[in-house]
């Protein structure tokens, strides 16, 4: 689906959750060095811990280089001192691989946070980032930018939320009143406010298990709540394939779920709206996004039920492309080759998703031929390596 008009406006202005691998480094005299190395904290994940080089750090750029030396895929998030809000995070990070958090962190109390198996609150510790005279300042041009490119991405999520608020007080209208087709109709284009903005939801840790919750990720004893319970109840015929029973929801349990989505949305919105981001939080969610699409929806395991998963898709990208687009006038300036490259692979990429386009919607994933899902896979692979540079390049 397109973006609104006022995303392409907020865009297009020029005046303006990362991920980084192989990121380049910058020269410098030995004191850039020193306060780089104070800057940059080792990570080693295991099944059952999770070892820093360091339990603090100086305010500034810091990086997180996170090794699973387990044999489970984990996760590694640096966490706000409630432990809820995620200030950073890298995910699916396999046995024997590296990855690294690059984030913008002022001084305070924080929370680390390993997630062998990428379950549970996983293995956490205090960390403190400390007050720094030596945090790199940014020039007046850049400043300028910085302010742009925060301003505009605040509004683009704000609106979307709004956005989403709006579409599902329509869903939940439709769908506890049994008006199942006219739920039906609605649910993929409310769900593309939501999966523009799915790193922004997901940082708030008590809401996003609440609505975005997958049947097949459920923890022990978890109930399950939020828009893919509803969607299962809506697809009956798919919930009873391969023998697998379903009981339809009753009218009043529908109403109890629809409740709860809505409520929790309008809180989502209240918090949306107060926010504002930094541009690593716009760069690492443009990476994060991507991430969504590369271990959900090229999969076709976010909508089991509806197979509405290329809406998400297209949604992923739309949010990923908004977020490196705001932050794109300051990339120009510092790694002009990384901008090209960026550019060329989200155009690939569109390129692909177009061509699966059914008048306003998309092809459901389930008629999509293997070739045709490899080639988006193989797509998304190949912007997922250059937008991995993105936050390092802009905070350089």
């Amino acid at each position: 689906m397109r973006l609104p008009l006022l995303v392409a406006a907020l865009v297009a202005v020029p005046a303006l959750a990362a991920c980084t691998e192989n990121a380049p480094s910058s020269g410098g005299g030995a004191g850039e060095s020193d306060a780089a190395s104070a800057r940059t904290v080792t990570v080693r994940s295991t099944d059952d811990a999770c070892d820093l080089s360091a339990t603090q750090a100086p305010a500034g750029t810091l990086t997180f280089d996170v090794a699973n030396a387990g044999t489970q895929v984990t996760e590694f998030y640096l966490l706000g001192e409630d432990g809820l809000r995620i200030v950073g995070e890298v995910e699916n990070i396999g046995p024997a691989l590296d990855r690294q958090l690059v984030v913008d962190a002022p001084a305070g109390t924080y929370v680390t946070a390993c997630k062998p198996g990428m379950k549970g609150e996983g293995i956490r510790a205090a960390f403190t980032v400390t007050d720094s005279t030596d945090a790199q300042q940014a020039s007046a041009d850049d400043q300028q930018l910085v302010e742009q490119a925060q301003a505009n991405y605040d509004a683009y999520v704000q609106d979307q939320s709004d956005q989403l608020l709006v579409r599902t007080e329509q869903f939940v209208a439709a769908y506890e009143a049994g008006e199942d087709d006219r739920a039906r109709a609605i649910y993929a284009d409310a769900r593309t406010h939501w999966e523009r903005i799915e790193t922004v939801a997901e940082s708030f840790g008590d809401l996003d298990p609440k609505m975005d919750a997958r049947e097949a990720d459920l923890e022990p004893g978890q109930r399950w709540t939020g828009w893919h319970r509803i969607e299962k109840d809506l697809w009956p015929a798919r919930a009873r394939e391969d023998g697998r029973a379903y009981t339809p929801l009753t009218e009043q349990q529908r109403t109890t779920y629809g409740d709860d989505l809505l409520a929790n949305t309008r809180t989502l919105d209240r918090r949306i709206q107060q926010l504002d981001f930094t541009v690593d939080q716009i760069a690492n969610g443009s990476r994060g996004l991507l991430e969504e699409v590369a271990t959900g929806k090229v999969t076709g395991e976010e909508e089991y039920w509806s197979r509405t998963d290329l809406w998400d898709f297209q949604a992923n990208v739309d949010g990923a492309r908004v977020g490196y687009e705001g932050v794109r006038p300051i990339l120009e300036q510092k790694d002009p080759d990384l901008a090209k490259r960026l550019d060329q692979r989200f155009t690939e990429l569109q390129t692909l998703l177009d061509a699966q386009r059914v008048g306003d919607g998309f092809t459901p994933y389930d008629d999509l031929a293997p070739d045709e899902v490899k080639a988006l896979s193989d797509a998304v692979n190949a912007l997922s390596e250059p937008l991995s540079e993105l936050t390092a390049a802009v905070l350089g």
